[in-house]
């Protein structure tokens, strides 16, 4: 676990701080220093156009961080909010919000995602919404499973007894101890996002050139990936590098909240 955080910190850091780590400007063309090899004025070489490889890697960071919190948040915020109001309330409400997660878990996610953003367009801001609003399912049901175990115990019923009302007991007593499982999903759920941003934008249907993203710079690579495998290895590394963060970091999470669950 120690090792993921430690990387996506060094990520966020990068992102944060990108117009000082960036030594030239990411969308500037030199048509005469296309396809320039590694070198100590380019530290990861230049694509087709000229424009410096380590500079858009390290721009594309800010837009693959940002894509991967901002969904996580959107599905989070949203499977938090159906799955208390489905297992706190029970009957008719419950069948109704997890008979329409189901329906939407049997849908693929990646061609749900493909069929949305080929509908409204793409965009970043549409990237994040499509892939948070197609990802709560997951959230919802282990909050409900949560929130079913929990409403019954002692200091719930105590609660109600003292005219406690419903949003109240939710806030103050069920969602903070039903938030650990929470955050590990999301934690391994950024990792997803990232990897399907990437995927889309790979696809040309995400992140839009000339804003750089490690997945439309990825793209742009594939036609010269035998004569500058630059243009391929940092963005592909990267991508890696951060699912294997999340994941390392989720894992840790879990494992230590079962060991204290």
């Amino acid at each position: 676990m120690k090792w993921g955080i430690a990387l996506l910190a060094a990520l966020a850091i990068v992102a944060i701080l990108a117009p000082w780590v960036a030594p030239a400007d990411p969308s500037a063309i030199r048509l005469e220093d296309a396809l320039t090899a590694p070198s100590t004025q380019h530290w990861l070489g230049t694509d087709q156009l000229g424009r410096d490889v380590f500079s858009r890697m390290v721009y594309g960071t800010q837009i693959s961080l940002s894509v991967g919190l901002v969904a996580v948040g959107i599905a989070t915020a949203a499977g938090i909010t159906v799955g208390a109001t489905a297992g706190y309330l029970g009957g008719g409400a419950d069948l109704a919000l997890m008979r329409l997660a189901d329906i939407l878990l049997c849908f693929p996610t990646l061609f749900l995602i493909l069929a949305v953003v080929a509908f409204i367009g793409p965009s970043i801001i549409n990237i994040m919404a499509v892939i948070g609003l197609t990802g709560w399912m997951g959230t919802a049901r282990l909050v409900r499973a949560e929130i079913l175990s929990l409403k019954e115990r002692e200091f719930v019923l105590a609660s109600r007894l003292m005219g406690a009302r419903s949003g109240w007991i939710i806030r103050k007593h069920l969602l903070p101890n039903a938030l650990a499982p929470v955050i590990v999903n999301a934690t391994l759920g950024m990792g997803s996002a990232i990897f399907i941003e990437s995927g889309l934008s790979f696809m040309g249907i995400g992140v839009q050139p000339p804003t750089p993203s490690w997945g439309n710079i990825l793209m742009e690579g594939k036609d010269a990936l035998g004569i500058a495998w630059w243009l391929i290895v940092p963005p592909g590394g990267s991508i890696f590098i951060t699912i294997l963060a999340c994941h390392l970091t989720g894992e840790g999470l879990r494992s230590r909240w079962k060991k204290h669950g």
